[in-house]
């Protein structure tokens, strides 16, 4: 039994070390075909990073948002560190049966941890089989996440843990007996039972026992390793390794997620310049192997657990979109494509190949085979990946937001998109209309730019417009960015101006553009047509500039007079002006209207004493919660209402879900599945609200059009309201006070603006 133990144990060492190390050169070399990032933007702070890194580990930072899922993982994820030590201790039982580990093997806390973790991991593994079976794609169908997920795969790795937890545990138990435990003790406080079992039998008994479990636990261990390594996407396996690199190589050093801002289109890692691109850069993605290194360490990390897709509104309304299996699809594709693109292969922009035919006559046929793929192509092209999955996406960004191991999916979907809007002009026809009225008039709408201050004559009070009534913003507190469709769309206007007469009422001076603001091409970037965002965007930061007076400086500080305080309505425009005017060379302090007017409420300058009566819920829009992470000022503010009861919907905060709007699916039709407005309305709607609230433009009107859908279908009560926050405060602050009441309230701090 020794020998033969011995034997089979080397073997499969052997063949399992020189395979890994194979796959490791593999996986370096594949990376290396993705394009370089912007210098710096990957490694910038790396003492941050690494604390991000043993954070998010230790601490499974998005793993124990699911309860015990989280809990269970945890101790697998440990376990499987602890491994090493446990196989070292195994192949030197093959040879002495009672051997232990030099220094370490006799000591107390060593034996009670190797305990612990054994039994622990274990446990781990039984649950999250346990939950993996209950959720079977078969059963719950669309709704499970594990729908999609290569479950062999899945069933092989989890197996094998708990082969590993088994045979540690029993090898314990064998332990104790061999060193004839007569007692319980704290060194084998979890395989005393194990111990009392084997301590009949007789040495020659246990040492054949102890050959045999430790050769079961290293054949185990090794076979794992020979098994993945000749399966280099095999997610489910490689991400216990690629997730802590790509981790450590996440966008934001300090651990936000990468949401937020888009970043710049980039060929060759660095910024294109629209105005005089090179000859060379590459507009967006339209080859697997255009995407940057980082994009394909992403592919090859994704653990396939779900928790992406079963956040995602295009998903959970019957559209193609799922963001796990969009990754699934981009990593097999460029793992099955590698061999090509190694041996030379691969196409210039006009489609001609660039290796000769003698360079790639070793290269196997089912690599060139997937050369031949388009990356975005329907079924009958067969393309990686179909159009309606890529235009399904409202970069709501839940999937970011849940991704245990940080994939950035909604910049490779808009990198795509970049492709698809700038080269092949291929994108819903109605977005089109959308662009066109950007270009020429500035906004979505294509009204005309005198309109945007029409709202204005709707007011009992004068609003000072920049240029007009007032030279610069040194005079006034505040700029309001009203927005386009805060200023053009009829529903918006409602919230925009109750926020202006809140302002007034509040004695907040602010002032307004005077109308030659563009719109600030939100929807054009998150449609793809980068250009375009870069054209709006340079026009309003010169704009914007101008209005704060930026000639204007104090000698002592040489910095402008006033400081650059916008705040918005619309979080799409907070968004972009706070996160992405950056990139342009726009720096400007922005709050949303939420944050200003909780802090005029805590301050007494706005008091709300008007009743509104009724059931309330509230809809976090997707770019001023999970992207900009603004959730606690519009709740404060609907609690100060009085009459009000807030009830959350089930999916609420970090796993709100989104309107449909977002992506700039606010200018295209929703042709597949369900309407996602609908989905949220009916999600409202199961708490019978008497108001449904929100604080975006964007997601009013698709609330709005929603409810008066289901109005007239007889599906939602006549009497029920969709409003902004700021109209239910303006209701409820109108009715006078006595100042001579009022208490004195201490001074609050501002709210933090956007960085």
């Amino acid at each position: 039994m020794q020998l033969a133990a011995i034997i089979v144990s080397l073997v499969l060492t052997v063949v399992g070390v020189a395979l890994l190390a194979r796959a490791v050169g593999q996986f370096v070399r594949y990376f290396k075909l993705g394009q370089p990032v912007p210098a710096g933007s990957r490694t910038d702070n790396p003492y941050q990073r690494s604390v991000t890194l043993v954070r998010e580990f230790l601490g499974h930072t998005r793993m124990n948002r699911w309860g015990i899922v989280g809990a269970a993982h945890w101790f697998v994820a440990v376990g499987f560190l602890t491994l090493p030590p446990t196989l070292a201790q195994a192949f030197g039982q093959l040879f002495k049966a009672d051997w232990t580990l030099p220094l370490i093997g006799d000591f107390l806390p060593f034996e009670m941890y190797t305990e612990f973790i054994g039994v622990m991991t274990t446990l781990g593994i039984v649950v999250l089989m346990a939950i993996r079976l209950l959720s079977l794609p078969s059963r719950p169908g669309r709704k499970s996440r594990f729908a999609g997920s290569k479950s062999g795969q899945a069933y092989f790795v989890e197996y094998v843990i708990l082969t590993i937890g088994l045979a540690i545990y029993t090898l314990r138990g064998l332990e104790g007996a061999l060193h004839h435990v007569e007692h319980y003790e704290a060194g084998y406080f979890a395989s005393y039972p194990l111990v009392l079992a084997f301590k009949g039998l007789g040495p020659s008994t246990l040492q054949n026992l102890v050959y045999l479990v430790a050769m079961i636990k290293i054949s185990v261990s090794f076979i794992w390793m020979i098994v993945v390594s000749l399966n280099t996407n095999m997610g489910v396996a490689w991400h216990r390794f690629l997730a802590f690199p790509n981790i450590w190589f996440k966008r934001d050093a300090t651990g936000g997620t990468a949401l937020g801002a888009l970043q710049p289109m980039t060929s060759g890692g660095k910024p294109i310049n629209f105005e005089d691109p090179g000859e060379d850069d590459v507009f967006g993605v339209s080859q697997v192997e255009q995407f940057s290194w980082k994009g394909l360490l992403d592919f090859s990390t994704c653990t396939e657990c779900g928790r992406c897709q079963s956040q995602c509104p295009a998903w959970n309304t019957g559209k193609p979109l799922s963001p796990k299996l969009l990754i699934m699809s981009l990593r097999d594709h460029a793992h099955a494509k590698a061999p090509y693109l190694l041996a030379g292969g691969g196409k210039t922009m006009e489609g001609e190949e660039k290796a000769s035919a003698e360079q790639l006559k070793d290269v196997p046929a089912a690599a060139l085979a997937e050369a031949e793929r388009p990356l975005i192509g329907t079924v009958e092209e067969n393309g990686v990946i179909d159009p309606d999955v890529l235009w399904s996406c409202t970069t709501c960004g839940a999937c970011v937001e849940q991704c245990p191991v940080d994939i950035e999916h909604v910049d490779h979907i808009v990198d795509m998109r970049r492709y698809q809007v700038m080269i092949e002009s291929a994108f819903p026809s109605e977005a089109g209309t959308m662009l066109k009225n950007l270009e020429k008039k500035g906004n979505p709408w294509g009204l005309a730019k005198k309109q945007r201050l029409e709202w204005t004559k709707e007011l009992d009070f004068e609003v000072p417009v920049v240029g007009r009534d007032i030279e610069d913003l040194s005079e006034v507190e505040y700029l309001y960015w009203v927005g386009c469709a805060g200023a053009l769309e009829d529903r918006a206007k409602k919230t925009t101006k109750a926020f202006a007469e809140l302002l007034h009422i509040a004695g907040v001076k602010f002032a307004i553009m005077g109308g030659d603001e563009k719109c600030t091409g939100d929807s054009a970037r998150r449609l793809g047509n980068e250009p375009l965002f870069q054209e709006l965007g340079m026009e309003n930061v010169a704009a914007l500039n101008m209005a704060f007076g930026e000639d204007d400086e104090d000698e002592s500080t040489k910095k402008p007079k006033s400081a650059k305080k916008i705040v918005a309505t619309c979080p799409h425009c907070l968004n972009t002006i706070g996160n992405e005017y950056p990139q342009l060379g726009g720096d400007y302090e922005v709050i949303h209207h939420t944050q200003l007017l909780q802090h005029l409420v805590d301050e007494g300058k706005l008091v709300p004493v008007t009743p509104v009566e009724g059931i309330i819920t509230y809809h976090d829009p997707c770019y001023l919660g999970r992207h900009n992470k603004i959730y606690t000022p519009p709740r404060e503010i609907i609690a100060k209402v009085p009459g009000l009861r807030n009830e959350e919907m089930h999916r609420h905060k970090e796993r709100g879900f989104c309107c449909g709007a977002g992506g700039a699916r606010m200018w295209m039709e929703e042709r597949i599945g369900k309407r996602i407005n609908n989905e949220r309305v009916d999600e409202a709607l199961s708490l019978d609200p008497d108001i449904v609230s929100t604080a975006c433009p964007f997601c009013l009107v698709m609330l709005t059009d929603s409810v008066n859908g289901k109005k007239n279908d007889g599906k939602a009560k006549e009497s029920i309201q969709v409003v902004d926050v700021a109209q239910l405060l303006l209701d409820s602050v109108k009715t006078p006070v006595d100042p001579a009441g009022e208490a004195e309230t201490e001074s609050e701090p501002e709210p933090e603006p956007v960085k």
